[in-house]
């Protein structure tokens, strides 16, 4: 069975939902991503994340679907480069809230928002955090660089995790398409930067910031150390480490909501 949602009949996907397939819908943005790397980055990379992640589902012999990625996503702090399209924190709640009552109705039960753009991330965990008991259905929601942490730290030399238009994001675009990529324009992500808060203040402390007032070039990270080598290995170890926390039957049978007392 095919994993693409969009590419399945209606009777087809009728029967993923009885057999409690897990469906994954990517969420990601379109927004600048320095001198070097188009604007569909963080989509790209969330829909290949989503597609190689139910590969390796698929593997361990689970049902999975991946619907189309979403692609706008809440990208203020990039408006101010060009190129980019966001939307408000309300408008991108209901537009999730949309997506996902839709899959339940169809009586599918195990709904992931796999999350591709930093900016999205506050938001998506406090929509979790609200529909879950709205709609009386767990949601599981990860940003796939924290979910793959580890995994990522091991394969990068020169940051400790994925940051913006940077060694991984490079990589992984070189491995999926080196076409996009304008090779010759990586030297001009080096400009001036300015410190992260927790760089000032240390840990704990949130600022509102624009990614113009970090980065003169909209670059944070070192793309000059992405290879497509690199990318391929990162794609690899981020769907494995994925699909091991999916396929865990522990995850969907944890308890989520107390029993009303009567």
């Amino acid at each position: 069975m095919h994993y693409e949602w969009r590419k399945l009949r209606a009777d087809q996907l009728r029967d993923q939902a009885r057999k409690d397939a897990i469906v994954i819908l990517p969420i990601a943005a379109i927004e600048q991503h320095g001198p070097h790397l188009p604007v569909e980055v963080d989509t790209m990379l969330g829909e290949t994340v989503a597609a190689r992640t139910a590969l390796k589902i698929q593997a361990k012999g689970q049902e999975v679907l991946v619907l189309p990625v979403l692609w706008t996503g809440l990208s203020e702090h990039h408006m101010s480069f060009g190129g980019t399209i966001t939307l408000d924190n309300a408008t991108f709640a209901a537009v999730v809230e949309g997506v996902v009552r839709s899959i339940l109705r169809h009586g599918f039960r195990r709904v992931v928002l796999l999350n591709a753009h930093g900016g999205n991330e506050n938001a998506l965990r406090t929509i979790t955090d609200d529909l879950t008991p709205k709609l009386g259905v767990p949601i599981v929601q990860f940003t796939y660089w924290y979910a793959a942490a580890a995994e990522i730290g091991g394969i990068l030399e020169t940051q400790r995790g994925l940051q913006h238009a940077c060694e991984a994001e490079t990589a992984m675009m070189m491995a999926v398409r080196p076409d996009l990529v304008a090779e010759d324009r990586i030297p001009l992500a080096k400009s001036n930067t300015s410190p992260d808060t927790a760089d000032v203040v240390g840990p704990g402390v949130y600022l509102w910031r624009s990614i113009g007032s970090r980065s003169g070039s909209g670059v944070v990270g070192n793309p000059e150390a992405a290879s497509p080598a690199k990318g391929e290995a990162l794609f690899d170890a981020i769907a494995a480490a994925l699909a091991d926390k999916l396929c865990n039957p522990e995850l969907w049978a944890l308890p989520w909501k107390s029993e009303t007392l009567t």
